[in-house]
């Protein structure tokens, strides 16, 4: 490994390239804050692809495609005297000191959960309303929700144990049910929003990341039905052609695969 002479130079060098292209490239000059935040959010779903695929080669390149999004925004705010990239660093390095006083100050934790809790009533004291105010609006529900959850956890607002908030599945179920049984599309969709952030509680209580274990199936699926459609084209057929029960044929070979 690299020692950090040699990690502070590659990033020296990486600033002076930023203000090269800034400089000298018709594209990189003509960027924005706004042009390039779709580009990075692509970029940072391109990283928990490579990331849920344990490809470790792929998570050091889209770390630097990251890497390089993050010190563009510092080379345009500091165009215009806002802020530049050791503005940027600093920033954080005294939020991690002021928000981790177990090891920066007197602070004494016993766990992970006192870690979360001490974080939590920090950012309070630090001007926030609430302790939902860093979930992004523009999160994907499943994330949002799962965020939500943490986040009040880390004040005390939270179940005891994963039998409880099973309980609460059901609970939940069982009022969907309600609504289908009624046939109440509005009731349907509120009960089965329900549902999800209940699972997506008990996910957490089982130490299982949901938007994780979705994608993972999400890819389970479609290698599975990717083997189904090869199949049937090897036999000359039409999945639309074709009967469940001779498509379960090959699903059934495909989760052997």
């Amino acid at each position: 490994m690299k020692n950090r002479e040699e990690e502070l130079k590659a990033f020296d060098r990486l600033l002076t390239i930023m203000d090269e292209l800034r400089e000298q490239c018709p594209w990189d000059r003509k960027q924005t804050f706004e042009s390039l935040r779709h580009l990075t959010i692509e970029e940072t779903y391109e990283l928990g692809d490579a990331i849920l695929d344990n490809n470790l080669d792929e998570i050091k390149k889209e770390l630097g495609d990251l890497l390089l999004h993050i010190v563009f925004y510092a080379k345009i705010g500091s165009e215009d005297g806002h802020f530049d990239m050791a503005e940027v660093a600093n920033s954080i390095s005294e939020k991690l000191i002021n928000r981790n006083p177990h090891i920066y100050g007197y602070v004494e934790v016993k766990d992970e959960e006192d870690v979360n809790r001490n974080w939590e009533n920090l950012k309070l004291k630090e001007g926030k309303r609430s302790v939902l105010e860093g979930v992004p609006n523009s999160l994907p529900s499943l994330v949002k929700a799962n965020r939500i959850q943490d986040k009040v956890a880390g004040v005390g607002f939270d179940w005891e144990e994963p039998a409880q908030v099973f309980e609460k599945v059901k609970e939940e179920l069982a009022e969907l049910q309600t609504e289908v049984s009624l046939a109440n599309e509005d009731g349907m969709e509120a009960e089965f929003g329900d549902v999800l952030f209940s699972m997506v509680n008990y996910a957490r209580f089982l130490g299982v990341n949901p938007e994780n274990a979705l994608e993972r199936t999400n890819k389970k699926f479609i290698k599975r039905f990717q083997y189904l459609e090869i199949m049937a084209k090897e036999q000359k057929k039409h999945l639309k052609d074709m009967t469940l029960a001779e498509m379960d044929v090959f699903w059934e070979q495909a989760k052997k695969i």
